[in-house]
């Protein structure tokens, strides 16, 4: 009795051991680390959604499945209408580290993948879009209010002590001056420029043809496959097929699907009503890529 017991225990043990590792495996696979046992070479599929603000666990995913030998090629489907410019330009670098390790990076432009979300597809192999995608709106912007009139109205002092002339610059409280607008002007002009440039290589085009389209105008997947911004039109499954044929794999390939993201700010929107137009500004307005239908500080 007591052989046959432990015979029982010793085979619960090595069940258990085993589905441990399948599911140690799986996670591993789902974070874009490890090797992976038994389930052979893949395409990984990450998703950007909403305004680019913090890209910390999108860089770590992408940073893993660059690392993961089972992963042959990366899939980013981008719906994304914008963001700030730091995370958006961390995106695009995440991107081209994918590339300069040997794995093909394929772009799939949802129903908005606009300004800084056109950024980071720019740092694909290939880009697809839907023929309806809003894509494009290469430009920079800064918005700041001017309320000292109604401060005045209400009987508000509002007092700055500073040390550098143009450490208070956007101050909502009084009107900007000249000389505020140039320095601002000329940062906004660097940053736009910066995305020209990654736009003319990632795109391969010259400087000349990308000015003609980077006033930040919005165009549709159609408009941008006829200016040379995508390579063809489709959706999802087309993105992942050509990926798994520039990594040499069997079309269709296996998948590890994009991770869910739980995100606070979404639902309470959700369940308040609220769009990005609605986030509060920060106390210093930081410069964005411009997005269609709606701005966000």
């Amino acid at each position: 009795m007591g052989r046959r017991l432990a015979v029982v225990g010793l085979t619960l043990l090595v069940y258990l051991a085993v589905v441990g590792l399948f599911v140690a495996t799986g996670a591993s696979l789902a974070r874009g680390g490890g090797d992976g046992l038994g389930f052979g070479p893949r395409v990984a599929i990450v998703q950007i959604e909403g305004a680019i603000l913090d890209v910390d666990d999108l860089v770590r995913e992408l940073r893993g499945y660059r690392d993961n030998a089972m992963v042959r090629a990366v899939v980013v489907r981008i719906d994304s209408p914008g963001g700030v410019v730091g995370p958006t330009q961390e995106l695009h670098q995440a991107l081209r580290r994918i590339r300069a390790a040997g794995k093909p990076v394929v772009a799939s432009l949802g129903a908005v993948a606009a300004s800084g979300g056109y950024y980071v597809a720019v740092a694909a192999d290939r880009i697809w879009a839907n023929p309806g995608t809003l894509t494009g709106s290469i430009g920079v912007i800064m918005q700041t209010a001017n309320v000292e009139v109604l401060l005045k109205k209400v009987g508000v002092d509002y007092v700055v002590v500073k040390a550098g002339q143009f450490k208070d610059v956007g101050n909502f409280a009084r009107a900007m001056t000249p000389e505020e607008r140039r320095v601002l002007q000329a940062m906004l002009d660097d940053v736009h420029a910066q995305f020209i440039t990654a736009v003319a290589e990632g795109r391969k085009l010259d400087r000349g043809t990308v000015l003609q389209f980077s006033d930040g105008r919005i165009v549709s997947g159609s408009q941008a496959k006829d200016l040379r911004m995508v390579d063809a039109l489709g959706g999802l499954e087309d993105a992942v097929n050509q990926a798994a044929q520039l990594a040499g794999l069997p079309v269709p390939p296996r998948v590890i699907q994009p991770r869910k993201r739980f995100s606070l700010s979404d639902l309470l929107q959700n369940r308040l009503g609220l769009g990005p137009a609605s986030v509060l500004a920060p106390a210093l307005p930081l410069p964005v890529f411009k997005k269609p239908l709606y701005l966000m500080d």
